[in-house]
């Protein structure tokens, strides 16, 4: 009775998928492949060249300079092999800067690109899937504003082909925090605690924190001043006011992120950009320039990334890097009423053994058209299968006639 009870509920549920696990079917499955190649193209013509980093890697190589979060969304478990420890990856920037510092090796700028999925124990709180497919492009081997804008502007060229509209930009520099910091001489314990509070926007906890806090007062005029700096470009004037007797490295991250924005306001006139001073996302990862792109109709980024200096030390070579990522199915079903390609025509062949028709039906695929041919016996016309054509038999040879 058990074992009945149990294959009962198995073939019951046997097509439930986990949570925030999908499956795509063949109209999404098409637009997703159009738009997956349309970007790898766009990359191509960018002097990007793809690779395909592992789907499992060690746990240790995953994690490389991600910090706590992506610690919590990566699936863990044990090689039967080595007994080390292995992961799912949650995120293929680490692998590929292992690509280029430990396999290329270039003293060059070295610019690579990727897509693939990826896999998350948890899902977002505004999107629920814990697979997303990751596509993203990295530049490594140089260290200027120079390749930070040219990241910028592939993503913002990544969603013009994809099609969105009303995309806003927003920019901050993690850079002019960890500098505040060193110039407070903060204790790991306590950048941490102000990393928390400057995350959630907490002015009257971050109050509560500089009065405990035994640093220069100044200082601490700075740290409260950071949740206030976010906006219109304004805030970068008010910003440099207010840093105007900070030290070098604040002032740098400041001229950086305003250099940035200036040549982004003449390349993208109509562009909507704000910035965020206070804005610390990837902070554990990130060394400078930050950035994500957003729309109207959707209540979180994109399209984000930023610069992650130094990452490859831990494979053996140190190099500047900079970068960005989205999930193409979110690209994808954003952009299904913009980014349609018109469909390709599907022809039905009849089931007959001739060998003409063989070579026709050769023919046409090899000049990339589609063929279905009917199976003996089998259920359904030619319009029930979907096809928009049909070969027929005319004055001694088959010619593809429309339905």
């Amino acid at each position: 009775m058990f074992e009945w009870t149990l294959q009962n509920m198995q073939a019951k549920d046997s097509w439930l998928l986990p949570d925030g696990i999908e499956e795509t079917l063949p109209e999404e499955a098409k637009h997703l492949e159009n738009l997956r190649t349309q970007l790898l193209e766009l990359f191509t013509c960018w002097g990007y060249e793809l690779v395909i980093p592992p789907f499992i890697d060690f746990l240790h190589s995953l994690l490389i300079g991600s910090g706590h979060d992506l610690d919590l969304q990566t699936f863990k478990f044990t090689d039967q092999l080595s007994g080390q420890m292995l992961g799912i990856r949650a995120d293929m920037t680490p692998q590929v800067a292992r690509i280029d510092a430990h396999h290329l090796k270039h003293d060059w700028p070295t610019r690579l690109c990727y897509v693939g999925t990826i896999l998350h124990t948890r899902g977002d709180p505004l999107e629920k899937t814990r697979s997303p497919m990751q596509i993203g492009a990295e530049l490594y081997g140089h260290a200027g504003k120079e390749s930070d804008i040219e990241v910028i502007r592939l993503m913002l060229e990544t969603l013009a082909i994809t099609g969105l509209l009303n995309v806003h930009l927003d920019l901050g520099h993690v850079g002019l925090y960890r500098a505040l910091a060193k110039q407070a001489q903060l204790s790991c314990a306590q950048e941490s605690e102000l990393f928390a509070v400057l995350q959630r926007k907490a002015r009257p906890e971050l109050a509560e924190l500089m009065d405990s806090y035994v640093i220069a007062d100044e200082l601490k005029i700075l740290f409260l001043k950071l949740p206030e700096l976010n906006g219109g470009r304004d805030i970068l004037n008010k910003a440099q006011i207010i840093f105007a007797h900070a030290n070098e490295e604040v002032q740098q991250a400041l001229a950086d992120l305003t250099a940035i924005a200036d040549v982004l306001t003449i390349r993208f006139p109509s562009l909507p950009i704000s910035f965020d001073l206070a804005e610390l996302r990837g902070y554990h990862y990130h060394t400078g320039i930050i950035f994500a792109a957003f729309i109207p109709t959707i209540g979180r980024e994109i399209a984000r990334g930023g610069r992650y200096d130094n990452i490859g030390s831990v494979f053996g070579r140190a190099r500047p890097a900079t970068g960005f990522s989205a999930d193409l199915k979110l690209l994808a079903s954003l952009s299904k009423k913009t980014c349609v390609k018109p469909a390709r025509q599907l022809i039905f062949a009849p089931c007959t053994d001739d060998s003409a028709l063989t070579e026709k039906i050769r023919a046409l695929r090899a000049d990339n058209q589609a063929v279905v041919q009917q199976l003996p016996n089998q259920i359904g016309s030619a319009e029930d299968l979907g096809c928009t054509a049909v070969l027929e038999f005319v004055n001694q040879q088959w010619v593809v006639r429309p339905l």
